[in-house]
């Protein structure tokens, strides 16, 4: 291979134009690790208008024409969305370009279909970028930790989320108004329905999960709460135990008598203020990775924006433009444990409940026996009396959430029991 590779970009909006400009402040140093230099030859746009810093001969509307030319090398995907980038990438793949993609969303989709083509064409697929933004985390889960075996990963993955909970526990504020902030200050989009109800964070997870479990996992297999419903209350009885509340996405090899599996969930918990994950606040990501022989490991950083995650776009570029150099693919996902993947209902977990009950004698008694009568296990009890009710805070133990879940109705049928305030999962505690 002899010149420059060539480059053809799919979209050029916040991440596209960021991409471009390191690509051409960076060329130099770009070329002496590739050993080549590297040429953007075409930029897919819908509005070619819309782009009058981007040098008119680069912008096309045709993205079809653009990624099966004979002369492309590589194709970096930042439009998002599963169509029209699902049959561009496949497209790509048939004409013998490679892909790096940013597109968390048809990652988890449809990664297994996308991983089979590329590795039929013999080319490369990488998307560091689609999980974490500039934070170096599939790379590590698949090659540098390929000798361990990963017992969970669990995240924060969703910087508009992480923003929201960490200004509620700072300022004391309710979840809606914490949102509006975010909004204000462009950390939540104007409709920010993907991030505060979980779907973003589910397709992250089921990617990683794909990759610590060497199982296909898709967003649909994940269990997937938003934050909508935590309320201030929650956030301060969090406090009260020494927790504070996140939204994690928790992707775990679970071992019982039937042999493994993997359960994948994403959803808010109470987590103690003395793990790693609690310190993480405003915008930031962080993953907390355990496994066998390495341990416990963290990765944290800038998890969205243009500039984090064209950052790790280049470095997927990099890796596979030396591979092309080398006239190999690198080493894509394996799926062989095949693992199947546990519902919620049998996945172990445990719960902080607030009740609001009758204060008169039994009826802590009465709430334990149902909590017995599901084979729940309570671990810790606070009650507090105002008047003639008193609040009842309850964690359990862990046990399978069907179990859990089935304790809270019955506990709602309860005459003695006026109301069910909260129900937080709780996760960390010993």
């Amino acid at each position: 291979m002899s010149g420059p590779l060539k480059v053809a970009l799919l979209g050029c909006g916040t991440v596209g134009r960021q991409v471009l400009r390191l690509l051409d402040e960076q060329a130099e140093d770009l070329s002496a690790r590739i050993g080549r230099g590297v040429e953007v030859v075409g930029i897919a746009v819908r509005r070619p208008a819309h782009h009058p810093d981007v040098p008119a001969h680069l912008l096309t509307t045709d993205a079809h024409a653009l990624v099966t030319r004979d002369d492309v090398d590589l194709v970096v995907e930042v439009i998002g969305g599963i169509e029209p980038a699902r049959t561009l990438i496949l497209e790509a793949f048939e004409s013998g370009a490679s892909v790096v993609s940013a597109n968390k969303a048809l990652l988890a989709e449809d990664g297994v279909a996308l991983h089979a083509a590329a590795a039929k064409a013999g080319v490369d697929l990488y998307y560091e970028a689609a999980v974490a933004g500039a934070i170096p985390l599939l790379r590590p889960l698949r090659e540098s930790l390929a000798g361990d075996q990963l017992r969970r990963v669990v995240g924060i993955v969703n910087g508009t989320t992480n923003y929201i909970l960490s200004r509620m526990a700072e300022t004391g504020a309710g979840f809606a108004e914490a949102l509006a902030e975010a909004t204000d200050l462009g950390y939540a989009e104007a409709d920010p329905t993907a991030d505060i109800d979980g779907f973003d964070a589910a397709s992250k997870a089921a990617i990683l999960a794909s990759l610590a479990f060497h199982t296909p996992v898709t967003a649909a297999d994940v269990h997937r709460e938003g934050i909508s419903a935590v309320s201030a209350t929650d956030v301060a009885r969090a406090a009260e135990i020494g927790c504070t509340v996140k939204l994690l996405a928790i992707c775990e090899r679970v071992t019982n008598g039937e042999g493994d599996s993997v359960a994948v969930r994403v959803h808010p918990a109470m987590i103690p203020t003395s793990h790693p994950l609690a310190a993480v606040g405003g915008a930031f990501n962080a993953v907390f990775v355990e496994a066998e022989a390495a341990g416990q490991l963290m990765f944290y950083g800038q998890g969205a924006g243009g500039e984090p995650t064209a950052s790790a776009v280049l470095g997927d570029l990099v890796a596979v433009a030396r591979n092309r150099l080398a006239g190999a693919a690198g080493q894509g996902t394996t799926g062989y444990a095949n693992l199947p993947v546990r519902t919620m209902a049998d996945t172990p977990t445990r719960y902080h409940v607030s009740l609001d009950v009758a204060d008169k004698p039994g009826v802590l008694a009465t709430v334990a026996q149902e909590f017995a009568r599901h084979d729940v296990s309570i671990s810790t009890v606070r009650q507090d009396g105002h008047g003639d009710a008193a609040t009842l805070v309850i964690v359990t133990h862990s046990a399978p959430d069907a179990a859990l879940s089935a304790t809270i109705a019955a506990l709602r049928d309860m005459p003695a029991v006026r109301d069910v305030t909260s129900v937080l999962r709780v996760e960390g505690l010993t």
